[in-house]
C-alpha cells in the first residue's frame, strides 16, 4: 500500500467526511466518487480507492497524478473512471474538488434533450452558470459502457463542462466541481434537490418560473457564503452515525 506525501490531515479527513456525506444525502449509493486536489502539489489529488463511499476511511485514500495513474507505489484497485477527476483537475486549475454521482432525479436531465436541468430554487442558483450535457457517443460512438473509462474519454467530458460547474452525463449522471470540497459537496447535493423540485413543478402541468439570469447570480453569489452551515450539519450528522 502507498502511503500520502505530504496533503493535509485535516483534508484527508474532509475527503472521508465528503464521501459520507454524499451518501447519507443520496448522492451516491455503492457507486460514485469524489476527490479533491493535493494542497502541496497542484498535479496530484486525492481520491478513495475502488469502494463504497459510506465504507470509505483514511487508510482507502489513494494519490494520483494528473494522468490518473497511483504514486507512491500504491497498488490498490482503484476507480475505471478516476479519469474524470486526472482531466478535469488538468483542464481547470480553479476546480479543487469533484464530485461524480449518478444522482437519481438528476439523470432523467441528462436523457431528454428538450429539458434543461434550470435552477427553480435559491439554494441551487450556482446552475444559472449553465448546464452541459456529455454526449459519449460524440467521442467514441454507439456501444459504449458509458464509462470515462480513458483519458481521451475524461480530456472530452472536461472540455464539455467548459467553465460551468455541472456537466451532466447522458445515460449516466453528472459530474459537479467546486473551489473547495464543501462547495463541491454542496452543489452535488442541491442539483439533486433542485432536479427533484423541477421534477415536481413540471407535473402541474402549469409552465415553471425559473430563476432570471440575475436571480441565479445574486443567489449564487450570496447563498454560498454560508455552506458551513450545511457542511457541519451534515459532518455532525455522518459523525454519529459512524460513531454508533
Amino acid at each position: 500500500m502507498g502511503a500520502l506525501s505530504d496533503a493535509d490531515r485535516d483534508l484527508v479527513e474532509d475527503l472521508v467526511v465528503a464521501n459520507h456525506i454524499l451518501f447519507d444525502q443520496g448522492v451516491v449509493d455503492a457507486f460514485g466518487h469524489v476527490s479533491v486536489r493535493h494542497d502541496k502539489r497542484s498535479d496530484r489529488y486525492l481520491l478513495a480507492r475502488n469502494m463504497a463511499p459510506a465504507e470509505v476511511t483514511r487508510d482507502d485514500i489513494v494519490e494520483f497524478d494528473l494522468d490518473s495513474v497511483p504514486v507512491n507505489g500504491d497498488a490498490r484497485a482503484v476507480y475505471l473512471e478516476r479519469f474524470i477527476h486526472g482531466e478535469i483537475y488538468r483542464r481547470r486549475p480553479d476546480v479543487m474538488a469533484v464530485v461524480h454521482s449518478h444522482s437519481p432525479t438528476v439523470v432523467p436531465f441528462s436523457v431528454v434533450p428538450n429539458i434543461k436541468l434550470r435552477p427553480v430554487c435559491h439554494m441551487s442558483g450556482f446552475l444559472g452558470q449553465g448546464v452541459p450535457t456529455f454526449e459519449i457517443r460524440d467521442v467514441v460512438g454507439e456501444g459504449s459502457d458509458l464509462l470515462i473509462r480513458s483519458r481521451e474519454l475524461g480530456a472530452a467530458l472536461a472540455q464539455s463542462l467548459g467553465s460551468a460547474l455541472i456537466v451532466l452525463m447522458r445515460g449516466h449522471g453528472s459530474t459537479v466541481v467546486g473551489e473547495t470540497l464543501r462547495h463541491a459537496v454542496y452543489r452535488a447535493v442541491y442539483a439533486e434537490i433542485n432536479a427533484r423540485l423541477q421534477s415536481e413543478s413540471m407535473r402541474f402541468g402549469e409552465p415553471v418560473i425559473y430563476l432570471t439570469p440575475d436571480e441565479a447570480a445574486a443567489t449564487f453569489k450570496n447563498i454560498e457564503t454560508q455552506i458551513k452551515r450545511p457542511w457541519d450539519l451534515w459532518k455532525k450528522r455522518v459523525s454519529q452515525a459512524h460513531a454508533r
